[in-house]
């Protein structure tokens, strides 16, 4: 099969196209034909080599972390599934592979693709949907008249966050450049802060929550908006022990994980507040709860651009100059 593969580390030059065996199905698996898939900061970090202590691929590994496309074939144990249906689902995190005509995914990953959206649309949300969800549901636990700050308003998970968000009930803060800061109001942001003109910190206060997708100096930053009790989520890191413990790492490797994550966590402390580091992790269940949310109309994807698959090295690049509104997507078809 075609496969947009990776087989060497920390090189741009070190990923192409080529042909790969197709995914050996499991008894739990379903194996899926795909015809879109989301492109990801993630992936570009995979291939950089960010995360190969923690996620040891053997290479050569096929890239792709979200997938949108038609039952093929299931294995013996699946039940909910069967050949011919339309789904989407961000594979586990040791079972990547989306970039490719391929993929085979447990039946607990997956979820029945929403009706209201193309195959390119749905391929946009799974990975984005799912940290949004366990950032402000799971972790946060926000509720109706919270105030939340999300940053990068604009990018593939801020303009999935505000729009939950804001079904929540909550009062949404966000940080955006001038040329977004209309654009992210229609998503139903109450406050917008350009970053280019404005210290967000300046103007914050009393926060119950943050999200953070940016750099060290935003993390710190962010402390400073919040008030006693206040919950800082970051999805970009560092790491902190927590993390290390689900999943399963060294006792080296938890020392190292808490020694990254310790000046934010004292200083979260001494603050009164908390911090945690999310890395969002596959579950076919909560992609069912979004899957209703978007059908009702609550949600809408917001997709930048879509390129052939022939260009997913291009795709990537385009997302890694962080100038995307929203997701970017490859299709196979």
């Amino acid at each position: 099969m075609r496969a947009f593969i990776l087989e060497r580390y920390g090189r741009k030059d070190g990923v192409r196209i080529g042909e790969m065996p197709e995914p050996e199905l499991r008894d739990d698996d379903v194996l899926i034909q795909v015809h879109a898939a989301g492109v990801n900061l993630l992936d570009s970090k995979i291939r950089d080599g960010e995360f190969k202590l923690v996620l040891p691929y053997r290479l050569p590994l096929v890239l792709g972390s979200d997938v949108a496309g038609v039952v093929v074939r299931v294995g013996p144990r699946v039940r909910r599934f069967k050949a011919g249906d339309e789904v989407y689902a961000r594979p586990d995190k040791d079972r990547i592979g989306a970039f490719a005509d391929l993929i085979a995914v447990n039946e607990a990953d997956l979820s029945i693709k929403p009706k209201t959206l193309t195959m390119e649309e749905a391929a946009s949300i799974p990975l984005v949907g799912l940290t949004a969800w366990q950032a402000l549901i799971e972790k946060a636990h926000l509720a109706k008249g919270q105030r939340v700050l999300i940053h990068a308003g604009s990018g593939g998970v801020g303009t999935f966050a505000i729009q939950l968000a804001k079904h929540v009930g909550a009062f949404v803060a966000t940080t955006t450049s001038t040329a977004n800061v209309d654009w992210v109001k229609r998503l139903g942001a109450d406050v917008v802060i350009d970053y280019t003109k404005d210290d967000f910190e300046n103007i914050l206060s009393d926060y119950d929550v943050v999200i953070n997708s940016l750099d060290a100096k935003t993390l710190n930053k962010s402390l400073r908006v919040l008030k006693p009790g206040g919950q800082l989520i970051s999805i970009s890191g560092p790491p902190d022990p927590d993390f290390a413990k689900e999943l399963g790492l060294s006792l080296f490797l938890r020392l190292v994980m808490r020694l990254l994550s310790y000046r934010i966590r004292k200083e979260a402390k001494s603050r009164k507040v908390s911090y945690s580091f999310l890395f969002m992790r596959a579950s076919g269940d909560q992609l069912r709860q979004i899957t209703s949310l978007i059908d009702s109309g609550v949600i809408r994807p917001v997709v930048d651009r879509v390129f052939p698959f022939e260009s997913t090295r291009e795709a990537m690049a385009y997302v890694d100059t962080g100038r995307a509104k929203g997701k970017v997507v490859v299709t196979m078809r």
